[in-house]
């Protein structure tokens, strides 16, 4: 590839190396010096690791240069800067919010002279030196996910910076010109950063105050040398911005009234079924009457079922149904299950590469299996007995394949005919993983120690991959709990630490930031985890697949240490989840923002089956189809975080993963998970018209209103604010 740099690179890079001025402003933080000068168009916040080798972030940039500029830097780590120019008049207010650490915060705002086009718009850092330092950018931003840019020297090594830009505060920008956040953070060594969106057909506003810059950046003194530092690096300089990160407020959201009506729906709408060799099956996608039916969708929503029939103690006919239906997936000659119905695979219209009759995809053998374990572990006979005969299949493709699968292939050749997700990017990487989740659900449920060994096997190639291993969300986080788990038996490092990097790769996928602009007005998009590396929308089966296998790592870590930036991040991701993924239902949504035609199927707003796809707040959603294999939401989310108690009439709801929930007598014990420098809810819930019995709660070690951080009285029952990472009690009489 050819490298360089743009011309207002080049001219930066110049004035900012031979600048003598005396600047505006200097700051230490974190033994980190910083500078904050005006140097032809444009205010810089340089800073140095070495006093060699700088970065320096362009706050705010004017063609014409600055004809006016105000200074006040009467706080002590904090200084705003008033500059007037041509286009209009900008206001800078620059922080340092830990003096112990090199954290770097500023906002600029633009009061625009006239209604105003932007054509382009110059990237906002620069990285230079006196001898052009070399530097790698390891994660950047693609389509909506985070403002992200994390970036390193790399000759010299003199250190990194994660670069996080609050895309909430340019919401105004992006409604007034219809634009979208996508994308635009990124760029090249050593020009990178924001690059505001061109404007095309509606100017910004004259005399109208934007927000065109909201930076948050952490600095360390180490370069990562391999893709574990890079891994452990971002996680935690990421949780020191999420702390600083200004963060949506989180609703309740009545999953439980809400579940009844998905159940209905599932249950009596002939869209969600299909009737084939004997049995009904459930449609992946509404009215999709013509695919065949796959084995994965009749998990996905059978597994939640079981586990709500098991937390409510309530049976629903359609699990049984559900279940009859699955052995007529295997296939005697290859002996394991198949994605197909056999019986009706030779209905394949060839339409997409996997539509063709034995061809798999290659994460697709091993999720089944995956679901079968879990059921299989709950008890689920007939689970155990499809998993132990696929089992041997599995092995042999992963042994044929050297633990690096191809994308697509043959079942009963072996024949590769996809290698590649991209040319040069190599196979499904995460598969690795998901083989190594299957191969240690094997081994706890047989106790034989081949499937241990590989499961070892398969952790052990991953390290060629280096960083980039995200191929699917849910396969990835359920990769992270198997490494977790080697880790537990065997105390070897590189577990854990490939754990980490499955978790990195999950957060930087994710979106730290709300979308209120179009569409995005109507559903929150706080956290939301997107399901393939370039997917432009979030799809709800992988979401709430990862949601689930959150509860799931931190069942198997406990006893574990682990980077405090691990237990705050996924505790966040689910606290968030469940305040967004009630909205994937479409009688949650105003019907002009659903698709007027859905790719697969038919697409119903006032049905309770999920949508697939939610997009940026430009697009409508719904596009792709209405997922019946994403039903399982509500019944995956209820047992995990509302908690019954037997003979009386309320509940126990909690927004943070819980977990060794413990009842005896009038009393219930649980831990929280989380991090003790931010909160949860907790709701005590009626469920009946009698009075709430007289509740006390103990949090940590102290009684409720010394450790409880708010208590609010509500109509159907009360609510607390908890601090996360500690024991509670609650009692009653």
């Amino acid at each position: 590839m050819t490298t360089g740099t743009s011309l207002w690179a080049t001219s930066a890079i110049k004035q900012l190396s031979d600048s003598a001025d005396e600047p505006l402003h200097r700051h230490s933080a974190g033994g980190l010096p910083f500078e904050v000068k005006v140097l032809g168009d444009s205010l810089w916040v340089t800073g140095s690791f070495d006093g060699r080798n700088y970065m320096a972030f362009r706050a705010a940039y004017s063609p014409d240069g600055f004809n006016k500029i105000e200074v006040d830097n009467n706080e002590t780590n904090a200084i705003s800067i008033n500059l007037v120019s041509a286009i209009g008049d900008y206001k800078v207010s620059i922080n340092w919010p830990q003096q112990e650490q090199p954290i770097l915060h500023f906002t600029t705002s633009l009061n625009l002279a006239c209604n105003s086009f932007i054509p382009f718009w110059p990237r906002d850092i620069i990285a230079y030196g006196k001898n052009e330092p070399a530097g790698e950018i390891h994660i950047a931003q693609t389509g909506t996910r985070s403002g992200l840019l994390y970036s390193s020297f790399k000759e010299p090594a003199a250190g990194c910076f994660l670069y996080l830009q609050n895309l909430t505060a340019l919401s105004a920008y992006n409604m007034d010109t219809e634009t979208s956040a996508g994308g635009i953070v990124g760029g090249q060594w050593p020009e990178m950063g924001l690059s505001l969106p061109p404007t095309k057909d509606k100017p910004l506003q004259k005399g109208k105050t934007y927000v065109v810059s909201d930076v948050f950046v952490a600095f360390s003194k180490q370069s990562p040398t391999d893709q574990f530092e890079i891994a452990k690096g971002f996680l935690e300089a990421l949780t020191n911005l999420y702390l600083l990160l200004p963060r949506p407020e989180t609703a309740y959201q009545d999953y439980l009234g809400v579940l009844p009506k998905a159940l209905y729906d599932l249950q009596t709408n002939k869209g969600c079924w299909s009737h084939r060799s004997g049995h009904p099956y459930l449609n992946a996608y509404l009215c999709d009457y013509q695919t065949p039916p796959e084995i994965m969708v009749q998990l996905a929503v059978l597994l939640p079922l079981q586990d709500y029939m098991r937390w409510s103690g309530e049976t629903c006919t359609i699990a049984q149904e559900i279940s009859d239906g699955l052995s007529a997936f295997y296939d005697e000659q290859l002996g394991t299950v198949m994605r197909w119905l056999p019986a009706e695979e030779h209905r394949l219209d060839k339409s997409e590469e996997q539509k063709t009759p034995k061809v798999m995809d290659a994460w697709y053998l091993h999720h089944p299996l995956l679901n079968l374990a879990r059921m299989a572990q709950a008890g689920d006979d007939l689970a155990k007995q499809l998993l132990l005969k696929s089992v041997d299949y599995a092995i042999k493709v992963a042994q044929h394949f050297n633990y690096c699968w191809p994308v697509f292939y043959q079942m009963d050749t072996l024949e590769v005919l996809k290698a590649e997700t991209k040319p040069g990017e190599g196979g499904e990487k995460d598969v690795a993983g998901l083989y190594a989740h299957v191969m240690l659900q094997v081994w706890e449920i047989t106790k034989e120690q081949k499937y241990f060994k590989e499961a070892e096997k398969a952790a052990q190639s991953l390290p060629q991959h280096g960083f980039n291993v995200f191929y699917q969300a849910n396969n990835t986080m359920f990769s992270a709990k198997a490494m977790i788990l080697l880790y537990k038996e065997t105390k070897k490092e590189l577990y854990r630490d490939l754990s980490y990097l499955f978790l990195a790769n999950i957060f930087k996928n994710v979106a730290l930031w709300e979308c209120t602009y179009g569409f995005g007005k109507n559903f929150p998009t706080f956290f939301e985890l997107f399901p393939l590396n370039d997917a432009p929308y979030t799809a709800v089966y992988e979401e709430q697949e990862a949601y689930a296998g959150v509860h799931e790592f931190l069942n198997y870590a406990q006893g574990v240490e682990l980077l405090p930036a691990v237990n705050l991040l996924i505790a966040e991701f689910a606290r968030y989840a469940v305040h967004r993924m009630i909205y994937y239902y479409p009688p949650m949504l105003p019907q002009e923002m659903l698709a007027k035609e859905a790719k697969t199927g038919e697409l119903d707003p006032k049905l309770w089956v999920a949508l697939e796809d939610i997009h940026d707040g430009w697009e409508q959603s719904g596009g792709v189809g209405q997922e019946v294999y994403g039903a399982g939401l509500a019944f995956g989310i209820v047992p995990r975080q509302y908690i019954r108690i037997p003979g009386h009439d309320f509940m126990v709801f909690v927004d943070y993963p819980v977990l060794n929930q413990k009842l005896s007598g009038k009393s219930l014990h649980f831990d929280i998970k989380g991090d003790e420098r931010l909160t949860c809810s907790l709701r005590i819930i009626k469920q009946g018209k009698k009075r709430l019995p007289t509740i006390k709660i103990k949090a940590g070690n102290t009684a409720d209103q010394k450790h409880l951080n708010d208590i609010k009285q509500l109509k159907e029952g009360i609510e607390y604010k908890l601090y996360g990472n500690q024991q509670v009690s609650i009692s009653w009489e």
